[in-house]
């Protein structure tokens, strides 16, 4: 008879899940985030499995002046339902942690993933419900303009920049998804070859692992020039030698024209430097691609002329920097000489 029974490791991973999965109904699951000239503090919508959060008021009252129904966590009935659906599947992955039986796990596994599937389609139709339908009468129409936000990344609504990213218990949900997927292909390699169980489940873990945080980890975004504005003079970005570009813990990126620019965003009062995950400038030699500031050679001189009077630009190699000093004179620098974290 075929062993229907999960490993050890197997039923403590799905029980630490159920406890992961609960945590998700006391934190924020998504967050679109509106930037503009007029917010540079930025505004934020939070959507919790019971609720919304964040700036609702003020977003409201935006909405209103372009024709967008105003939003109330009580119009939404799957404010109702989520929070009870979370609990069953939390409860689920405990007891089958319980039991112990294999099947279970890949029913359940199944049933997660088109939860998630469904639950991001609601969310699509939501924007598009939101963004759509608008009323006729606003004060602000825009002819065949549509206010939908992005279902994740970047979108540039008028003069609004929104983020559509996920939150705390949203990253809490992608977790469980991956442990789970883990867990049938470990299980289900351990069928196949049961002599070689510890090595295999060893090893999918740490591949588990590794998928995992590099989910997290942020690399820089190509910043095109003609198209992409500055994040902090909103002017478009002119000159591909002399970019910069932020990139926050959560992933959200920041794009600029110039050194100087970069570097008056990092010292306004209202921006919270320990967001900040890594910081790039433009090389100004070869393909200009982005390098880590922390690691760039720069040069400041007058005869750079860079488009908002930074006059710095940086490279990847000390032998690049004085070959671009026989045309640009001027004066050595490090990053930590221009900004000190």
């Amino acid at each position: 008879m075929k062993n229907n029974n999960l490993s050890i490791l197997g039923r403590v991973m799905i029980i630490i899940s159920s406890a992961l999965l609960l945590t998700v109904l006391f934190f924020p699951m998504w967050q679109i985030q509106l930037a503009a000239p007029q917010y540079p503090e930025g505004l934020v919508l939070l959507i919790f499995p019971g609720k919304l959060g964040g700036n609702v008021d003020i977003i409201n009252g935006l909405n209103h002046y372009i024709g967008m129904k105003t939003l109330h966590s009580k119009d939404f009935f799957e404010f109702t339902i989520l929070p009870y659906i979370i609990v069953f599947f939390s409860a689920s992955f405990l007891l089958i942690g319980i039991i112990g039986k294999r099947k279970l796990l890949n029913i359940i596994f199944i049933l997660f993933v088109c939860f998630g599937v469904i639950a991001m389609i609601d969310f699509w139709k939501w924007e598009y419900n939101y963004g759509h339908n608008l009323n006729p009468d606003a004060a602000i129409i825009v002819p065949g303009m549509a206010y939908q936000p992005p279902l994740i990344g970047f979108k540039q609504l008028l003069n609004f920049g929104a983020y559509s990213i996920p939150d705390i218990g949203g990253w809490l949900f992608v977790a469980v998804g991956c442990i789970l997927l883990f867990l049938v292909l470990i299980e289900w390699r351990a069928v196949k070859k049961k002599n070689r169980l510890a090595k295999s489940m060893g090893g999918l873990a740490t591949i588990a692992l590794l998928f995992f945080f590099s989910s997290c980890n942020t690399a820089p975004r190509p910043i095109i020039v003609g198209r992409d504005n500055c994040d902090f003079c909103k002017m478009k970005v002119s000159d591909n030698r002399f970019g910069a570009e932020i990139i926050t813990k959560k992933g959200k990126v920041y794009k600029f024209d110039d050194a100087h620019c970069i570097i008056s965003f990092l010292q306004r009062d209202n921006f919270d430097r320990k967001t900040v995950g890594e910081i790039y400038l433009t090389d100004f030699d070869g393909d200009h691609s982005l390098l880590k500031a922390t690691k760039a050679m720069l040069l400041h001189s007058e005869g750079l002329r860079t488009p908002m009077g930074g006059n710095i630009a940086a490279f990847n190699n000390m032998d690049s920097l004085k070959n671009a000093m026989k045309q640009y004179e001027g004066s050595i620098l490090l990053w930590s000489d221009l900004y000190k974290e």
